[in-house]
């Protein structure tokens, strides 16, 4: 197919965002207006937050505690049929992880009312009905303590605030502090708006949703730095232009590839988020929001944050 694209000269006639022909949007008149609403976004994320540190927020097993059971099975077995067993049987809300190769089905259940008792012989019975071909034999039982879950926690928490300095150093180096800066920014507020999306919505918050969220760290910081990159480069071709027109020109003349490559990207998340199976709708999901916001805030809030240092070029 690309072969036939290609050949008949298809894909090297397209253009980024086509039908965007020389976009001349004021980016900046509109700056205050999205000041005002990231600044919501912002506050909610910083309450959400406030909760998780709490343990108030719908917290997953690893960061509230809870119970580890270890089986291994005579048969392979598909994650999605247990998963679907244990929905039937009550336990909606249980962690499965498979061990590929080894037949191997790690189960992980908060601390609750409901799992006080005989946990062990409830999930085992679970399995032994529904998925009485594949011969599950309970291996290890284990607790996940408060401690345990407070140090998940605490370590969570210093990642993302390593990667946040980790973005202010590289910009500072690459461009020069304000940029740095701005950059570190944006992605802060990247992070907390998607962290107060998933709260708002009681979505529960796991290792992979924090692994979620330090990808988009990622990704935030590479839509930001192509807009950077050709902010600096038209301040070096015109030195003496005013910074506002300086960032209006830049953010339009990148805003076709930034459009495309989110759209690509958010393609292949929504891909996963139907057809990657339940286990990774929380990632999936959570990265789409991400790429919405992170491409929101790399041409409304990164670039005109730049402006509050300078008012010239």
């Amino acid at each position: 197919v690309y072969d036939m694209l290609y050949g008949t000269r298809t894909l090297k006639e397209l253009k980024f965002l086509r039908f965007v022909k020389k976009p001349n949007f004021d980016f900046m008149k509109i700056r205050k207006f999205a000041f005002a609403f990231s600044a919501a976004l912002v506050l909610m994320g910083l309450v959400s937050f406030a909760e998780i540190l709490r343990g108030d927020a719908n917290m997953g097993v690893d960061f509230s505690g809870g119970s580890l059971l270890q089986y291994k099975a005579d048969q392979p077995f598909q994650l999605d049929e247990v998963r679907s067993a244990f929905k039937k049987n009550g336990y909606p809300g249980i962690d499965l992880q498979q061990v590929t190769g080894e037949n191997r089905l790690i189960v992980k259940i908060k601390k609750s009312e409901e799992t006080v008792g005989h946990l062990a012989e409830e999930i085992t019975a679970v399995l032994t009905k529904e998925e009485a071909g594949k011969g599950f034999i309970l291996e290890s039982q284990s607790e996940i303590g408060s401690s345990v879950s407070a140090v998940l926690r605490n370590k969570a928490i210093q990642a993302i605030a390593i990667s946040l300095l980790g973005v202010l150093f590289y910009l500072a180096i690459r461009f020069d502090m304000s940029f740095g800066l701005a950059a570190a920014a944006a992605t802060f507020h990247d992070v907390l708006a998607v962290l107060g999306i998933c709260w708002l919505l009681n979505m529960e918050i796991t290792l992979l949703l924090v692994t979620a969220l330090l990808t988009l760290a990622g990704y935030s910081l590479n839509d930001s730095v192509v807009v950077f990159d050709r902010i600096r480069e038209n301040k070096q071709k015109t030195p003496n232009a005013n910074l506002f027109t300086i960032i209006n020109n830049s953010i339009n003349q990148v805003l076709g590839r930034s459009i495309v490559t989110s759209l690509t990207t958010a393609l292949v998340l929504v891909a996963l988020f139907f057809f990657g199976g339940s286990a990774i709708h929380a990632f999936s999901f959570t990265l789409l929001l991400g790429i919405i916001i992170g491409t929101y805030s790399s041409v409304f809030i990164a670039s005109p944050l730049l402006t509050l240092k300078k008012s010239r070029g």
